[in-house]
């Protein structure tokens, strides 16, 4: 597959680049991609909710009532789940939601979502791009440029661009990613890629 590299202005530079069929051109495996979304999210959770079980509630442990005669269920304690203030039985506890995942099954859910994007045709390659300063205004030109300011867009470039970044960092519905650490919740998440060239060459070098 070749696709034409654009210009911040949006123009046609007039260079093509071909993107690896291995990388960009395969059968998406819809599996795969819900394995490692489902990973990513899992392992976002921060596991921390917890709640106080009767032993931890502070409070008497004498016996509140008489065991019979009274014609009501039998007390132990005022601890006691069933009553007002009284810990809780079967809550959650602290735990850790990550799982494994085969490093093969993670390249492969890459590839897919990249395949999947390059058959939707939502795949723009811009060429690299060095910003002197950081400047939201000059991101947003570029945006409406590749005619994306209304959609959500992920940015992938080949080198740490720290004001490039900058740039994009407060603008909705955008994100800059470096090739190296390709997230495959952005990429599916996403509704046009755009690539630089040199992300290109790190992407299929990687994968490949």
């Amino acid at each position: 597959m070749k696709l034409s590299v654009l210009n911040i202005k949006g123009e046609d530079t007039g260079r093509e680049v071909t993107l690896d069929e291995n990388v960009f051109g395969i059968d998406p495996n819809e599996h795969t991609v819900y394995l490692e979304i489902k990973q990513y999210l899992a392992n976002q959770r921060q596991g921390t909710a917890k709640v106080k079980t009767r032993n931890e509630i502070s409070g008497s442990t004498r016996k509140i009532k008489k065991q019979k005669g009274t014609g009501t269920a039998r007390a132990g304690s005022i601890k006691s789940p069933i009553f007002r203030g009284g810990g809780t039985m079967f809550g959650p506890e602290p735990r850790d939601h990550s799982f494994k995942l085969n490093k093969k099954v993670k390249q492969k859910a890459k590839i897919s979502a990249l395949s999947a994007k390059a058959k939707e045709n939502s795949i723009t390659i811009l060429e690299d791009v060095m910003m002197e300063n950081p400047k939201t205004k000059s991101f947003l030109e570029i945006l409406k440029s590749l005619s994306v300011e209304s959609k959500k867009s992920l940015f992938i470039i080949g080198d740490a661009s720290k004001n490039f970044y900058l740039s994009s960092r407060n603008i909705k519905n955008t994100k800059v990613s470096v090739a190296s650490e390709i997230n495959i919740f952005d990429l599916v998440n996403c509704d046009q890629l755009i690539l630089s060239e040199g992300a290109i060459e790190v992407i299929q070098k990687r994968f490949n």
